[in-house]
């Protein structure tokens, strides 16, 4: 995992390389600042050596420039290298949680996906940019304190490193507890995050029951559990700081006694002493960074752990070596024994299903709700793969078709319609990105959408809110629609296209989705029969599969399920 963490320096080596330099510097200079103090302490001042004195503190304050300079570099360049790196991370993340299956969606909160995208990669950018600098710095400064403090006395150099031991041993005891309760306090952040986005996702709901104060006790709990997780990992930070606290302290104990002793009895000077002092404090300064970088550490760790959890998903859905493009289709589709369900096997939605779709038919699904409508229609672009069987498009296993050529190759209206946060054009466009401003206008007239758009203080480029929540459903819907106009595929999936629209523009849409569907292979699922009197066929659909095929006057006469399903509805309009 530490490699993979390593590999994205690669390409900002260079920002790396001057980010450590820098830091180096930094470091130096900090060395360097106690020598000078002890030479004024014990040979200038003693020698009332002025003219030394104002060319030595030039030469430091020139230091000091030089020092801050590093220092802004190392905090801003330094920085922006753990920027770089976490939108790599996000880059990547993103990017490939595109490519995972719709199962992973189904069974995994959106809250826990925002959680890794946001709070872990921001804690991974932390410790990217301050991770190695503060190794790298600490040890410069451990390794040059330490000679430069055997130089001076190396008697008490070695009593005060015999503590180094203790303290890593204290560390390495309370480093394990720390990565369980930072791993803790993740998994707990992200069920807050995925209850805050069911709970204002579902905002109209709640206020519509009045169940505000429910909300708040749902969410109270997963607060709760999230505050005790975080109050548990700073009591565990707590008592590891307050060790490391308690030795530091006591070195510094140690130096004043026993370098006062040392100055009593002439082995050491009043200013080798004084340069000790500060070389101690340096000494420690890597400690102290070394104690924040453990919380660091664990919170980065723990965030790149989880987000290479997701990462090394792999897409179950994925092309073949030598899938090819699908180009130039009539619309021929085949289902030859296609069984199928969620949960591998177990509870099958379909079963042995056996279908033939010929080119430029209309084809109608209908049946009792939870039939498997929608998800044989979700087979043929490979939302889901088949558990067995084959379907065909045009004689070839839609398995040995790229995923994009396929998916390009149909245009999908689903009933719960989802419209991005943006304007109307953005949302029409995503049909096709590439669109010019007519072709646009176009699919909206045909959608039967435009004349509403036009009388919109803003035309096309009104805002319509997150997820489309200053529109109507028929609005909607018929944007929705404008999309797949755009997109002109050669293959329909019509789900439920026109169950949020008006009787008067439900008629108007039907009309415009039968001169869309003329010449081009459509499947469409409809729940009023009223919708699919003139498609070219009607599959029934039941839990024990396809009961009944033919068109509408056909199974009229048959006198089954389907007439069974329109007399009920037709008697219904009626009353």
């Amino acid at each position: 995992m530490l490699k993979r963490f390593i590999s994205y320096y690669k390409p900002h080596k260079k920002l790396f390389f001057i980010d450590m330099f820098f830091a180096f510097l930094v470091s130096t200079f900090d060395l360097i600042f106690p020598m000078f103090t002890r030479k004024m302490v014990n040979q200038i001042i003693p020698d009332g050596r002025m003219d030394l004195l104002l060319k030595w503190s030039i030469i430091m304050i020139l230091l000091f420039i030089v020092r801050y300079i590093s220092s802004y570099i190392v905090a801003y360049w330094g920085h922006l290298l753990g920027v770089k790196i976490e939108h790599d991370m996000r880059r990547d993340l993103f990017g490939h949680l595109q490519t995972l299956p719709f199962s992973y969606y189904d069974n995994t909160k959106t809250g826990h996906i925002m959680s890794r995208m946001v709070n872990d990669l921001r804690d991974i950018t932390e410790l990217a940019h301050h991770g190695p600098e503060d190794l790298f710095i600490s040890l410069v400064m451990l390794l040059g304190s330490f000679f430069i403090l055997l130089t001076i006395e190396w008697r008490l150099t070695l009593i005060l490193f015999a503590f180094i031991p203790l303290m890593v041993l204290f560390t390495i005891k309370k480093r394990e507890k720390m990565e369980d309760s930072f791993r803790k306090v993740r998994q707990e952040i992200a069920d807050v995050n995925s209850q805050l986005e069911n709970s204002i996702s579902g905002i109209r709901v709640a206020k519509s029951f009045t169940n505000e104060d429910y909300e708040i006790e749902k969410f109270d709990k997963g607060n709760e559990a999230f505050s005790n997780a975080r109050k548990e990992s700073y009591k565990i930070m707590a008592e590891f700081i307050t060790g490391i606290g308690i030795v530091s302290n006591i070195l510094n104990l140690l130096v004043i006694s026993i370098g006062g002793y040392f100055v009593y009895t002439n082995v050491i000077d009043i200013g080798d002493l004084f340069a000790y002092t500060l070389y101690v404090n340096f000494f420690m300064q890597p400690i102290r960074r070394l104690t924040e970088f453990t919380q660091q550490l664990q919170d980065g760790m723990t965030g790149f752990e989880r987000f290479i959890e997701v990462m090394n998903i792999s897409p179950d859905i994925v092309d073949k070596p030598d899938a090819i493009e699908l180009n130039n289709i009539k619309g021929d589709i085949v289902f030859d024994n296609v069984s199928f369900s969620y949960d591998n096997g177990e509870g099958a939605v379909l079963s042995n299903v056996n279908l033939t779709i010929e080119e430029g038919k209309t084809i109608a699904l209908v049946g009792p709700s939870g039939a498997g409508k929608t998800t044989l229609c979700h087979l043929i672009p490979r939302f889901y793969d088949i558990n067995s069987g084959n379907i065909f498009i045009d004689g070839l296993n839609i398995k040995d078709i790229k995923l994009k050529s396929l998916r390009q190759n149909i245009g999908l209206v689903q009933q719960d319609v989802f419209l991005f946060t943006g304007t109307i054009r953005e949302n029409i466009l995503y049909g096709k990105p590439s669109a010019t401003e007519a072709e646009v206008i176009d699919a909206a007239k045909k959608a039967r959408i435009h004349d509403f758009i036009e009388n919109l203080p803003n035309g096309y480029d009104t805002y319509i809110g997150e997820k489309g929540v200053m529109l109507s459903g028929g609005q909607k819907q018929r944007i929705s629609i404008a999309r797949l106009f755009l997109k002109n595929p050669p293959l329909l999936i019509l789900d439920e296209a026109t169950s949020a629209l008006d009787n008067e523009t439900e008629t108007m849409i039907q009309r415009s989705l039968e001169e869309l569907s003329k010449g081009r292979t459509t499947l469409v699922i409809a729940h009023r029969l009223s919708t699919i009197k003139n498609a070219d066929e009607i599959i029934v659909l039941t839990a024990r599969g396809i009961e009944e095929r033919g068109n509408h006057e056909e199974l009229l006469r048959k006198n089954g399920i389907y007439a069974n399903l329109y007399n009920s509805q037709f008697k219904s309009l009626i009353n």
